[in-house]
């Protein structure tokens, strides 16, 4: 709680004479009447304790011996102000002592006189136990403490003006302390401490008046709602002086970035918060980055100094270690970079000097030729590499040098008056990757926006200087990046404004042109373009970016930002078309979600949903990952339709190269019908020889269903509790998951439900529950046969998806395949999920059973995306099927589906998928069977191969619905597409595609660790 007045409290003869809860409760008896369940809390100047009256509570604090009779009345007379504000903050309140007394007294055993004072027990939850701490939290933290500041602006108290080592403004103090580090934590103090010392004078100008000074995560308390908690108060004014305003912020920004992976961006949030309710002066801004360092700096020391003083004291060591994390990623952070942040938070311009940069660029302009005067060329042709860019093309294409290099050329060709150009502000696919990924505070990110232009010319182009200038960096980037020599130009506008230009993908002749610190003029020759070979095999071109900032660079600089702090990066790196002002680098219209949305709802049908709480919008995707328009990768844990992954090359090349020839139906002769029904029906037990091609899995078992109707002459059809077949109207005639959902009108005359059989938490769960399922079977056939019919066909799925992933007891399928076909009935195995080498051990579904169906339906994973399925069938129900009535379709089976469908099977054969599911499979449901061990809400584990599912429930196997919603949009949050399923929604469904590798395993369980461990998820 409070910290100590006086340096040399803790080092009286009285600071181990310690107060007992037991006495402290005598001590509440005898002076308040109040009694009830005590609890000692932290504290370093007072003894703490919280008592429980049934529905009341009290803060009850007593001092140490000796404790400063001025400090205790100053803090109430702080809490009066704040109650007769009329500000509408919650702040402790005095309760008097049965003589009507707001500061008591005691004396302990040891004869020593302490101050008691009894307060208002504010409810909630501290901020030091609150996970996660979302950006809501960390902008309401700023309102709050920016609140509290505005109201105590006007407070005035004597006391407020002590010297206090905890205040910001005397912290050199912590200098003679320096010993107490090792070498490494004492130069790192140093280096802020010398930067505070190098902004002291303007430091000690800034505003000044009385502030809490203290808002720490122990003093911080927000509501109990375990989903979007809000901060409720700010407590313990024991630590208020008088001095700069801009340290009540630091501080509250040094305790709520404490284990960010990203303490800037996090601290954005706070600034941004205590702005809109104390509005801070640029002069302010420019000194927080390095007070909240202060703030870290006295923190260690303290805590360094209280390690000899008072060892068993834990409290004063608490925020030791994570002030330290802080301290080591706050040094990363430029303070230039900081400031600019903090600016743009505040709603100023991120960078001081971006104003004056634009008034000078609007007046001044320069030409194309006096770039590259050997190209006379004055115009530009803009070219779209934007992360949604059809010309740039799928990730194969893109990362081919020599394809690349073509499409350029050819667009030259096709342009040859312009220069290929473009790239400022553009979010870029071949950005998303590990070189460019950064752990943010909600996962992954990437810096994929492009900060500069990019002129596409020939090697060896000339560069000439477009403004006089001195050379400030020309280095070769060959020992640590692959993008060669960059030079950086410093230059100043007539208005005396300083701004940096670099140069970037250069060649190595370069090198021999300028030296560090020469003088250029305008027009003279800088540099050359370099080749592919000099610069890490990119195309060759000139990277040209301005800056306002070098924020302390040497030799190079960020070319690339993420989407998230772009638009402060714009502010460092303007758009180099202020310069030359060309249509042609106009900068990128960016898609405007609420419009998609909004046409979505006023134009598609109302029935057509989305994923998610918050929609994503998704422009591409890559192998096991989505990526969104921001360049961000979602690594995808459920679409199955992209089998292979997602946009595989060799089944893009299929279908692009048989698309460029013909497509067309089957009624004309064609190879690959039959190239990819030879490769499919290898795949299958002999019995199984026929084959019919469709567009979509309901189709295929809208087909199947026809041809059981017509082997058997009957209509009735046994189905599965939650089972979906499909979209087509016989589909969701035998659809449970939809007729008996949303909607529904439960199931028609010739549909027969059965039990789910589910052994986890089903109907039966014993070991004879599969002999229990199949009755159920049993007593539909009797049924049907009862009313005069027979069973036209059972379908189901070999491990039921929408059902929640449910694995079909041992025997279930052999049992029920019998006893339907004794009753004449046809048996469909629907494969649309779990076929195709998903299960691992086996390629079908069905085979992990030992039984062979009569039809097999199969849907979109064979066309990997493509809008293709197939039925697959015997002999005897093919020659049934055909009665006369033709079949036909138009599109199933033609030349590009066809040439599809077969590489998608030989990409499974080739890449060794089916392996890959087994391994990483098994694996995969390990290391969820081990996190069941931590978590025990995940009650169960289940599915094989790449075909996975774990449920949500409590200790008694009730489902957890809500939990699992939340788990699935925390996941997406950092990074992780999931989705739930199951009876009662309460099952996280894994069926991702087939590449899906041990890394991408562990990232997965990674993530699952992390938002399991949050608040909502740990309730029950």
């Amino acid at each position: 709680m409070t910290k100590s007045i006086a340096k040399e409290s803790m080092q009286t003869e009285y600071q181990n004479v310690i107060i007992t809860q037991e006495r402290a409760l005598e001590i509440a008896t005898e002076i308040y009447n109040i009694y009830g369940d005590i609890q000692q809390l932290p504290g370093e100047s007072d003894f703490n304790f919280r008592i429980t009256n049934g529905e009341n509570s009290y803060l009850l604090k007593i001092s140490r011996p000796d404790e400063n009779s001025i400090f205790i009345e100053f803090q109430q007379a702080l809490l009066q102000h704040i109650k007769d504000s009329g500000a509408n903050i919650e702040s402790p309140k005095t309760i008097p002592d049965i003589h009507g007394k707001r500061i008591s007294t005691t004396i302990d055993d040891h004869g020593n006189e302490r101050l008691v004072r009894l307060l208002t027990w504010t409810h909630g939850r501290m901020w030091s136990s609150v996970n996660p701490i979302t950006e809501h939290l960390l902008l309401g933290l700023g309102k709050q403490a920016g609140k509290l500041t505005q109201t105590l602006s006007t407070f005035e108290h004597p006391f407020a003006h002590r010297d206090y080592e905890w205040d910001l403004q005397r912290v050199l103090w912590t200098k003679e302390h320096l010993h107490l580090f090792t070498k490494d934590q004492a130069e790192l103090i140093i280096n802020f401490l010398t930067l505070f010392e190098n902004q002291r004078e303007g430091y000690l100008q800034l505003r000044k008046g009385i502030v809490h000074s203290d808002v720490n995560d122990n003093n911080v308390v927000v509501t109990e709602e375990l989903i979007n908690p809000s901060v409720r108060a700010i407590i313990d004014y024991g630590d208020a002086i008088h001095t700069q305003i801009i340290n009540d912020l630091a501080i509250t920004v040094a305790y709520a970035i404490m284990d960010k992976p990203d303490p800037l961006n996090a601290a954005v949030k706070v600034v941004e918060g205590y702005h809109t309710e104390f509005p801070l002066t640029e002069q302010e801004l420019t000194h927080l980055y390095t007070l909240v360092a202060m703030r870290l700096v006295i923190t260690v020391t303290k805590s360094a100094i209280n390690k000899e003083k008072e060892p068993d004291n834990e409290y004063l060591l608490i925020s030791e270690k994570p002030a330290w994390r802080v301290l080591e990623k706050w040094i990363d952070v430029r303070p230039n970079l900081a400031h600019c942040f903090f600016r743009k938070a505040c709603g100023y311009a991120a960078h001081p000097n971006k104003v004056s940069f634009e008034n000078w660029s609007r007046t001044s302009t320069y030409s194309l030729d006096q770039l590259f005067p050997s190209l006379d060329k004055r115009e530009v042709h803009s070219v779209d590499m934007s992360v949604s860019s059809t010309w740039l093309g799928a990730a194969f294409e893109y990362n081919d040098l020599a394809l690349s290099a073509y499409k350029i050329d050819r667009l030259q060709s096709d342009h040859s008056s312009k220069i290929i150009a473009g790239g400022y502000g553009e979010v870029r696919p071949f950005y998303s990757t590990r070189a460019y990924e950064k752990e943010g505070n909600n996962g992954t990110e990437y810096r994929t926006t492009h900060l500069g232009v990019d002129f596409w010319v020939d090697p060896q182009t000339p560069i000439h200087a477009l403004f006089a200038g001195k050379v400030i960096s020309l280095f070769n980037n060959d020992n640590d990046k692959d993008y060669g020599p960059t030079l950086i130009l410093e230059h100043t506008t007539n208005d005396g404004v300083p701004f940096w230009t670099l140069y970037g993908h250069l060649s190595k002749s370069s090198l021999d042109l300028l030296q560090v610190g020469q003088s250029i003029s305008q027009g003279d020759l800088i540099a050359y373009v370099g080749g592919n070979s000099e610069n890490g095999n990119w195309v060759p071109h000139l990277h040209f970016q301005i800056m306002l900032d070098l924020l302390g660079n040497q030799h190079d600089f960020p070319g690339v930002a993420t989407p998230k702090d772009a638009e402060v990066w714009k502010s460092i790196c303007p758009d180099p078309n202020q310069l030359f002002k060309l249509d042609g680098l106009q900068l990128p219209k960016s898609l405007d979600q609420e419009q998609i949305i909004g046409y979505r709802k006023t134009h598609l049908g109302k029935s057509l949903s989305v994923s998610y709480e918050k929609p994503l919008t998704m422009v591409r995707g890559n192998g096991a990952h989505l990526i969104d328009i921001t360049g961000r990768r979602y690594l995808d844990t459920v679409n199955n339709v992209a089998h292979v992954g997602h946009e595989h090359p060799r089944v893009v090349q299929a279908g692009q190269q048989q698309m460029a020839l013909l497509n067309t139906n089957t009624r004309y002769l064609h190879e690959n019908i039959n190239e990819f029904a030879k490769e499919l029906l290898a795949t299958f037990p002999d019995e199984l020889n026929v084959v019919h091609f469709v567009n979509s899995g309901s189709e295929a078992n809208e087909l199947a269903l026809r041809m059981a109707k017509a082997v058997t002459k009957q209509k009735d059809m046994i189905a599965v509790e939650v089972g979906y077949h499909g979209n087509a109207n016989a589909c969701i005639d035998i659809s449970s998951y939809k007729f008996d959902g949303k909607g529904g009108k439960g199931a028609p005359e010739h549909t027969h439900i059965v039990p789910l059989p589910d052994t986890y938490r089903g109907m039966y769960q014993g070991e004879d529950a599969g002999e229990q399922y199949v009755s159920h079977i049993n007593a539909q056939l009797t049924s049907i046969q009862s009313k005069g019919r027979n069973v036209a066909a059972f379908i189901c799925e070999s491990i039921i998806s929408c059902g929640g992933q449910i694995e079909l007891p041992q025997g279930y399928l052999t049992r029920v395949y019998q006893a339907v076909r004794e009753a004449g009935g046809i048996c469909i195995s629907d494969e649309v999920q779990v076929g195709c080498g998903r299960m691992g051990s086996e390629y079908w579904g069905f085979q992990l059973h030992d039984v062979i169906p009569d039809i097999i339906t199969i849907g979109k994973p064979i066309g990997n995306g493509h809008p293709l399925a197939a039925v697959v069938c015997t002999r005897a129900v093919a020659d049934a099927f055909a009665n006369g009535m033709e079949y036909f379709n138009t599109f199933g089976g033609n030349p590009v589906s066809s040439a599809i469908g077969k590489e998608v099977l030989t990409v499974i054969r080739e890449e060794k998928l089916k392996e890959n599911a087994l391994s990483v499979g098994n694996y995969l449901k390990s290391e969820l069977s081990r996190l069941q061990q931590d978590f025990p809400i995940i009650g169960h584990v289940r599915g094989q191969g790449l075909f996975l599912g774990f449920e949500l429930v409590d200790q008694e196997k009730q489902p957890l619905t809500d939990k699992a919603t939340y788990l699935a949009n925390r996941m997406k949050d950092v990074g992780i597409l999931m989705s739930t399923d199951g009876k009662d929604n309460n099952v996280l469904k894994i069926k991702p595609p087939l590449v899906f590798s041990r890394g991408n395993a562990d990232e997965l369980i990674l993530r699952l660790t992390q938002i399991l461990t949050e608040d909502f998820m740990g309730s029950l």
